[in-house]
């Protein structure tokens, strides 16, 4: 089960020091928008991704794949392939941001993602003052409406 939350980024309130998070170069694209089945590449590892119908709350399995089947799977995909840089910044209470960075066909978004333990938390989450509007309950931009449309 996947429980996030995801909010716009003005690239004038990004923090400062980005280089000193760890981060992953993600390239990813979508054999299917409903329901959701996406191919991605994150560094030097590869995987199967389903994803349930949903905005906050929605089920999510991950397989892994080989290089070879990501890129015979690629060739097959619809759409916009989408590429970014993922930043992962700590909050408190073990939370994680995940700050993307996109690049390409969506050069100028900035959205950050906070994934959460349970509904209860990812309600009463007061998210750090540089996050912008909360876009979780628009699924403009879930990665897979990304896929077929340019903002």
């Amino acid at each position: 089960m996947e429980i996030e939350r995801k909010y716009l980024i003005a690239k004038k309130d990004l923090p400062d020091s980005l280089d000193n998070y760890a981060h992953l170069e993600i390239e990813q694209a979508y054999l299917c928008a409903d329901p959701v089945v996406r191919i991605r590449k994150q560094d030097t590892s590869y995987y199967l991704t389903y994803k349930s119908k949903g905005l906050m709350v929605r089920e999510e399995y991950n397989l892994p794949l080989t290089e070879d089947a990501y890129l015979h799977l690629r060739e097959k995909a619809d759409g916009i392939r989408i590429r970014k840089t993922r930043y992962k910044i700590p909050l408190p209470q073990g939370l994680t941001i995940e700050l993307d960075i996109f690049h390409d066909a969506h050069e100028g978004l900035l959205l950050a993602e906070v994934e959460f333990p349970d509904e209860e938390t990812a309600q009463t989450f007061t998210p750090p003052d540089w996050f912008g509007e909360d876009v979780t309950f628009s699924s403009r931009y879930h990665n897979s409406t990304l896929a077929y449309t340019r903002l």
